[in-house]
């Protein structure tokens, strides 16, 4: 019972941290309706404006469908290499495309390539044919991952942003929130997000032809510490996008919805990111210092190896002086077996100004097995033999 009480404890503790926004005096104004500002590594919010209104997203529903893409080859069903042929009716797509036409093939990689850079619907259906057999099936696993990642007023419809329907929405919040997924894990992305212009060469019956794709981001231009991410438009959407940047260490997610123009979505965005970066510092211990073995009591071996489960990072938007942190390591002299490899041994906590601003587990490497009576004879006599 107190170990139930302990996890529900520390489950509260990770879902304030990354509901909570920083308690900053937030000198921002923008003109979008709807707006999100968070560190991306920490995920914690920075800034946000009506961040839950349920809005159209339009093509950053893209967002969402990259996600799952890079989820398709992380796992092996599919490949960069993948020919994948387009459909019919994935040709037939309007909005925003990059002119695939029916039976025509490309590798997954330059339809990644069409999605990112140049926000191709017609590339889009065509990756969520091959990966799940149809849209519809791939839209079904679109509200899957959005339940799973905990994107509470989100509902896809379609796998490009294309429809109007009221049944297809989001919020500038759950932008954030997948955004940092495909972010953090799969940073590969970027090598696609930050590409301004590039040709591909479409290979159809009619022949080869040369066609250049060219970012929708503006803000590759516009702003130098831009690394991508999504725009979208429609007109039931207006203007969206989803900025990500980094400088220094830090990485931000700027999410705008809503805005009356093209120029404001970026202008928008722009504003979020350099208020972001002119407050946040971040703390970070990567956590590689040696830990010594810890004494194991009654059992077969008399150590078990300890290490950190990982880093640990903080954002402070105060204007601390972040070098002041101290780390404790609460471990206990011994631990009776058995000890499990993986269960925790004890905590890093981290100390800003007496207060604690934070912990990392400390996990055991080994296994060590309760020892019986036949280990204890073993010992004994080892101990004569010697």
């Amino acid at each position: 019972m107190l170990r139930k009480r302990i996890f529900a404890a520390l489950l509260l503790a990770v879902v304030l941290l990354y509901t909570t926004v920083l308690p900053v005096s937030a000198n921002v104004t923008v003109s979008s309706p709807s707006v999100i500002l968070l560190e991306s590594s920490t995920g914690q919010v920075i800034y946000e404006l009506n961040a839950t209104e349920r809005r159209s997203p339009a093509s950053i529903t893209k967002i969402m469908t990259l996600l799952l893409t890079f989820e398709a080859i992380a796992s092996g069903k599919v490949s960069l290499t993948d020919q994948v042929t387009t459909s019919e009716y994935a040709s037939s797509m309007g909005g925003s495309q990059v002119y695939l036409a029916a039976g025509e093939v490309q590798t997954l990689d330059t339809m990644i390539k069409c999605i990112a850079v140049a926000s191709g619907n017609d590339a889009s259906v065509a990756v969520a044919e091959h990966i799940a057999g149809s849209e519809e099936a791939f839209v079904a696993m679109m509200n899957e991952k959005a339940a799973e990642l905990g994107m509470v007023d989100t509902h896809f419809e379609d796998c490009c942003g294309l429809t109007d329907s009221d049944n297809h929405y989001t919020t500038a919040k759950d932008v954030a929130i997948m955004s940092r997924e495909l972010t953090t894990k799969y940073p590969d992305i970027f090598h696609y997000t930050t590409i301004w212009m590039e040709s591909i060469t479409h290979e159809t019956r009619n022949g080869a032809a040369e066609f250049t794709l060219t970012s929708t981001n503006k803000m590759l231009k516009q702003y130098q510490w831009t690394t991508g991410l999504k725009t979208g438009s429609t007109s039931k959407a207006k203007y969206c996008f989803s900025a990500t940047a980094s400088k220094d260490g830090i990485d931000l997610i700027a999410v705008v919805m809503g805005a009356p123009d093209y120029k404001t979505r970026f202008e928008d965005a722009q504003i979020l990111l350099t208020y972001g970066f002119g407050v946040c510092n971040i703390y970070v211990d990567e956590n590689q210092d040696a830990l010594e073995n810890l004494t194991v009591e009654g059992g077969i071996a008399e150590e078990a190896g300890i290490r950190y489960e990982g880093e640990f990072r903080y954002l402070d938007v105060a204007g601390s002086d972040l070098s002041t942190v101290e780390k404790v390591l609460e471990l206990p002299e011994t631990v009776q077996a058995p000890v499990t490899e993986g269960s925790e041994a004890g905590r890093a906590k981290y100390y800003l100004n007496g207060a604690e601003i934070g912990s990392v587990p400390i996990l055991f490497t080994d296994s060590v097995e309760k020892a019986g009576y036949i280990d204890y004879l073993r010992k004994v006599f080892g101990f004569f033999l010697l």
